[in-house]
């Protein structure tokens, strides 16, 4: 059963914005840390966003902070990332994973960065392009 979807990439001009969603039909999401990275080509993937359980505590990545949101609505089992002012450099494969280890991860992310690996279940990616 697939259990993590993400949509909402697009093609879209430096300084607009985006809304990328993630729900996730295979998993009891209260139960989950969820978290956005994104993967350019020939680039790591690497951490954009994270939110606790609840949706009381998140991180963000230095490079996005105070462009991009992350949110979470558990009555619909789906996570937001909405990207404002967005840069050519924010071009990449967006991903949604999920963990349930627990906030602990929201908290550890804030000294040691959003680590992939610490993610356990991943959807299959969505595109942004941001042209110049």
């Amino acid at each position: 059963q697939v259990q993590v979807v993400e949509s909402g990439g697009d093609l879209v001009q430096a300084g607009g914005s985006l809304r990328l969603s993630c729900t996730t039909p295979g998993l009891t999401f209260d139960d989950y840390v969820m978290g956005w990275f994104r993967q350019a080509p020939g680039q790591e993937r690497e951490g954009v966003a994270c939110i606790s359980r609840s949706g009381g505590n998140t991180n963000y990545a230095e490079s996005v902070k105070g462009r991009f949101t992350i949110s979470r609505d558990n009555t619909k089992k789906t996570v937001y990332l909405q990207m404002n002012s967005l840069k050519p450099e924010d071009t990449a494969m967006y991903y949604c994973a999920a963990d349930s280890s627990g906030d602990v991860l929201v908290q550890t992310s804030k000294l040691l960065g959003i680590d992939p690996g610490l993610f356990s279940i991943w959807g299959q990616g969505t595109q942004v392009t941001v042209s110049s």
